[in-house]
């Protein structure tokens, strides 16, 4: 199913620097009061609930006019009302044919799944959509930290930061590896160099305070440890509005 930019705009992952997107200008209407959802051959009525709105309002800089917009968009993109794990990775895979995202989506589809139930729901779907479009730098290095906490302790291993640097570098080309520097042009090599700017010993962990203060303190740490083709993916942006 054909992806509109709405719905990709939150599924790349935020970038952890600052950046702007464009403004929201789109059509809506006070009277919405149900939406039909077809799914699985059956028909439903669902609705934007007051409950929800009021929760995505207090926690993001939508309006109510932005949030049913919205919501019309993801439920026309999205008919059963939930984006499936393999739907992310598959929108990840027509942004990065050349390479093999789906380790790096899975991560992404991790972090956004605040409930586990391996979908994101509408409200899931907005917090991601907040967080890299508007977001604050403080709420993306706190979802950069969830990102490679692989396993939700509330700490980082050697071992977590190699997982998610290799999953990376299976997004990035072979000829764009040989021109990284020498001393993180493989994976090992990058996790090596990011554990050494924490001046960690190999079985050390990384808490999420040591983690934020570390990227604030040493912008070099925020390039190693995130994806960031931003040129790349606005041309095919760009392609997929057209």
């Amino acid at each position: 199913m054909k992806r509109g930019p709405l719905l990709i705009l939150c599924l790349l992952g935020p970038q952890l620097r600052e950046h702007h997107h464009s403004s929201l200008t789109h059509t809506y209407t006070h009277t919405l009061t149900h939406t039909h959802i077809r799914g699985m051959g059956n028909t439903k009525t669902c609705a934007l609930s007051k409950e929800v709105l009021e929760e995505l309002k207090l926690n993001t800089r939508y309006s109510d006019e932005q949030l049913y917009t919205w919501y019309q968009t993801f439920l026309r993109e999205c008919p059963t009302g939930r984006i499936s794990r393999q739907q992310f990775e598959s929108i990840y895979a027509s942004f990065f044919p050349d390479a093999d995202p789906k380790a790096y989506a899975q991560h992404v589809f991790r972090s956004f799944d605040q409930n586990s139930d391996g979908t994101l729901d509408f409200k899931e779907y907005i917090v991601a959509l907040h967080l890299t479009s508007s977001g604050k730098t403080m709420e993306k290095l706190e979802w950069a930290f969830a990102l490679y906490d692989l396993d939700g302790n509330g700490s980082i291993t050697k071992n977590e930061i190699q997982e998610i640097v290799r999953s990376i570098f299976n997004m990035i080309s072979k000829d764009a590896q040989k021109n990284l520097p020498e001393d993180e042009n493989t994976p090992e090599k990058r996790a090596d160099k990011i554990w050494d700017f924490f001046g960690k010993k190999e079985n050390d962990k990384i808490t999420e305070g040591e983690f934020i203060q570390g990227i604030m303190d040493n912008k070099n740490i925020l390039r190693l440890i995130q994806f960031d083709e931003p040129q790349k993916v606005q041309e095919r942006l760009k392609e997929k509005q057209q």
